[in-house]
């Protein structure tokens, strides 16, 4: 119940707190020679017209006081700034505005220097708004005038600039699958290979060679190791891959070498009429 009235209390505070405002508002525009083009009081009410309008050498200065309306007194708010703001593009700029402790405040505006706080302009005039803000009052807005300068020259890109842009989609192109022979092209070279063997088996069978031995078993099991090696080969040639060839190639080995070792026992055992087998 406490907070209540406690919260109740601090919003009939904040109705009747004082407010604001500016007193005796004026703006001057000057030459680059220092002689005036135009200086008139402000009204808070509405805006001077026609706008004010600035060129590449001219000075703009705007004075006021911050005072309390109520009381009549000079006020220091804890923040005042300008800001400038272009309605067609949407860019804005921000100025920090000094103020005594008496509320007195000034700001210029030189073209021929003008602050990084100016947005980058075209030929539109800009919305110049005054904000005051304090912790004992209320904050308040005063659109004052509307601004004509020289459009400004577009920045300077940086050198990075393009990497945080949106870039064209990257367009893979891949190689097209691989066309097979024609079936008979294919079979002409399966031949080609085959003749060797071919041959090889003619002039076999026409010396006819003496292996009496060949199917002993001190000797088939090399032999046998000897044709799956080339089995093996044929199946990498048409399913395997080289790492699985390496696996089952190191694997047969094993065996391919102990039945190498017999057989050779074997056939030195024969010649020197040691075995029969």
């Amino acid at each position: 119940m406490g907070i209540f009235w406690l919260l109740l209390s601090l919003v009939a505070v904040g109705a009747h707190a004082a407010t604001l405002t500016l007193q005796s508002p004026r703006i001057t525009i000057s030459a680059s020679d220092a002689s005036q083009l135009r200086s008139e009081p402000l009204s808070l009410a509405h805006k001077p017209s026609p706008p004010l309008s600035l060129g590449p050498s001219d000075v703009l200065k705007l004075t006021f006081q911050v005072v309390d309306k109520e009381e009549g007194k000079g006020v220091q708010p804890h923040q005042t700034f300008l800001r400038f703001y272009d309605e067609v593009t949407g860019e804005e700029g921000i100025q920090p505005i000094k103020v005594t402790p008496g509320g007195k405040a000034k700001f210029e505006l030189n073209m021929a220097r003008p602050p990084a706080s100016l947005p980058p302009t075209t030929t539109d005039p800009l919305k110049v708004s005054l904000y005051l803000g304090s912790f004992v009052h209320p904050p308040v807005q005063y659109d004052l005038f509307d601004l004509v300068v020289p459009p400004s020259q577009p920045p300077a890109q940086h050198p990075e600039d393009p990497s945080f842009r949106v870039r064209p989609e990257i367009q893979h192109t891949f190689r097209p699958e691989q066309k097979l022979p024609p079936k008979i092209i294919s079979a002409f070279f399966t031949a080609l290979l085959a003749a060797p063997w071919v041959v090889l088996l003619g002039l076999w069978s026409s010396i006819r060679p003496q292996v009496p031995h060949l199917f002993s078993p001190s000797i088939l099991p090399f032999v046998a190791s000897l044709a799956a090696f080339e089995a093996l080969l044929v199946w990498y040639w048409v399913a395997l891959r080289l790492g699985q060839v390496l696996f089952y190639g190191a694997i047969l080995s094993i065996p391919t070498a102990l039945a190498g070792k017999r057989a050779l026992t074997a056939l030195g055992d024969r010649r020197l009429g040691k075995s029969s087998k």
